[in-house]
Order: structure tokens, then C-alpha cells, then sequence
């Protein structure tokens, strides 16, 4: 466990998320095999940019889980060898790190179960031990999901997939994470970017809550971006680069839709 364990509040990182309290790095939308589905690549080809950038993040925050929140897979009705010799490189890194993995499926996802020898979740809870209230009652509790459906449990916090928010600044389309503190059932909503360079990702900058199209985005105006300034982003870099990043916050759409 990481001695960030111990802190308080998320850590915001390259398309991905530490959740101190529950020791765990949350990802989502790796569309592993859209490099295979499509003409789309990246310079060291998917699997590597994948596996060397997870690899970068888990080195960095050292998390006893690493969750997967959805869209594990690309292609509906198959998961190829290639496909699935990748998802097992992922699993290696994880384990010889120390860091359990959990796939949580997404709408991609519906082959999944027919080539993975684990388990895929439909939705994953975290405890966040180090969060209790004043009286030590009640534990604070992370939902994992997708995003694509409601969640049947209920949460402190949700994090979701499932949109690949990006957002434009003076032409510049960055990807970006969406905090809505208490939008979702009282609950406060996480929106991850894809995980995935091979996305382009969609700007939310004048997206209206029905365009979302996720049961958990209940008020867009709400949801607050946060972009990581990471010299890794684009550059295929990974090593070094967690100790570059900075987390840039931005006010919710509402009021940004009217600075720009």
C-alpha cells in the first residue's frame, strides 16, 4: 500500500485517477483492440502505449486495486487473441506490482465473459477506510461503473467512464475529467477521460446533460473540468513524466461556457 493511502482527495494523473482512501487507481475506456478494429495506431503500437503508461501510473501511486470502469474491449462481438494477450500483459503489470485488477464491463463489453478468465463486474465498490465520519459510523463508499447505466448500489462517490470528455481552449482539445460534487443521487460524480490515445474523445465545452447520455450526468452546468498538464500526453513519453503533471481546475460548464 502507498503511503498515499494515508492522504486525503483524489489525485488527478495521466487519464486516470488515485482514490487514496480505497488505495485504488481507477482507468476507464481502454478500447483494447480498437488499434486492430481500425486504421487508427499509435507509434509503439496499443498494447505497449497501454501497458508502458499503466505501468508509469502504478510505479507512481503503488495502489492495492486497480479498477477498470468500463469498455474494457472495442469490438462488440469478439475478443481476438491480440485483444486478449494484451488484457493478460495489463493483469501481469498489475500483479507484479502488487495491485489486484478488476474489469468492470461497459456497453463495448458484451464479449468480454466468452475469452476473460476473470471476472467482469457490473458494477465495483470500494471502501474508503481512511473516510469515516465524526462518529465512525459510516464508511464512505466509491461506486465503479460505466456510466452507460444507473448503478443498482448506492455511494458517497461515483466514478464513471463512457463519455471521453475532452475540452477545448483556444483551439486546443485537452482530455479532461468532470467533477460534479453531489449531482448524482447526493452522491458526488467523477467522469474519467478515455484511457485510450486511439479516441479522439468529445468536447463537452456546449454539451447539454441529454447529450451525456449517461442515466448519472443529471446537471451538465455542474460539472466542473479538470484538465492534468502532463508533458506525456501526445508525446508517447511515460517514464518520467507523473512527477511533470499538474491538475488544472477549471469552474463548472455553466459558468465556463460563458468566460470563453
Amino acid at each position: 500500500m502507498s503511503d498515499r493511502a494515508h492522504e486525503s482527495g483524489p489525485a488527478f494523473a495521466d487519464r486516470a485517477v488515485y482514490l487514496p482512501g480505497a488505495d485504488a487507481l481507477v482507468v476507464a475506456d481502454l478500447h483494447v483492440g480498437r488499434g486492430e478494429a481500425s486504421a487508427v495506431s499509435l507509434p509503439l503500437g496499443e498494447r505497449a502505449d497501454l501497458t508502458d503508461r499503466l505501468g508509469t501510473l502504478l510505479d507512481r501511486f503503488d495502489p492495492g486495486t486497480v479498477a477498470v470502469a468500463g469498455d474494457v474491449v472495442h469490438t462488440f462481438d469478439r475478443v481476438t487473441d491480440r485483444t486478449l494477450g494484451t488484457l493478460n500483459a495489463l493483469r501481469d503489470a498489475c500483479e507484479t506490482r502488487g495491485a489486484a485488477l478488476e474489469l468492470v464491463a461497459g456497453n463495448h463489453d458484451t464479449a468480454l465473459p466468452s475469452r476473460w478468465d476473470g471476472r467482469a463486474r457490473e458494477e465495483f465498490v470500494l471502501s474508503e477506510s481512511g473516510d469515516r465520519d465524526a462518529d465512525a459510523t459510516h464508511v464512505a463508499r466509491t461506486v465503479v461503473c460505466h456510466g452507460h447505466e444507473a448503478p443498482s448500489t448506492d455511494a458517497d462517490r461515483y466514478v464513471i467512464g463512457h463519455v471521453h470528455p475532452t475540452i477545448e481552449i483556444e483551439g486546443d482539445r485537452r482530455p479532461c475529467f468532470l467533477r460534479g460534487p453531489g449531482t448524482y443521487r447526493g452522491g458526488d460524480l467523477l467522469v474519467l477521460p478515455a484511457f485510450t490515445r486511439l479516441a479522439p474523445g468529445v468536447a463537452v465545452n456546449d454539451m447539454r446533460t441529454d447529450a451525456f447520455d449517461s442515466p448519472l450526468v443529471t446537471d451538465a452546468d455542474r460539472l466542473a473540468p479538470v484538465v492534468v498538464d502532463s508533458p506525456s500526453e501526445g508525446s508517447g513519453r511515460g517514464a518520467d513524466a507523473g512527477d511533470a503533471e499538474e491538475a488544472l481546475r477549471f469552474p463548472p460548464l455553466g459558468e465556463f461556457r460563458r468566460l470563453l
